[in-house]
């Protein structure tokens, strides 16, 4: 970061057009699912049940359940 809190980018790297990422929000979408899926494998892996909403109801699923 710099001294005026902005984050400094690598020397030679372009900083990404924020605007258009979300105009388009493909990259946004792709970071979303990924984290989720990352989220998903870490709870079952470390054997954490999760809460999900299903048929308008909110329930706990537990972690041998959770979509591989």
């Amino acid at each position: 970061m710099t001294n005026d809190g902005s984050a400094s980018k690598p020397p030679g790297k372009k900083r990404p057009d924020i605007e258009a990422l979300f105009r388009d929000g493909t990259e946004i979408d792709r970071a979303l699912k990924r984290g989720v899926r990352e989220a998903l494998r870490r709870h079952k892996k470390l054997g954490n049940s999760i809460i999900v909403w299903r048929d308008g109801k909110v329930v706990e699923l537990p972690p041998e359940e959770i979509p591989d």
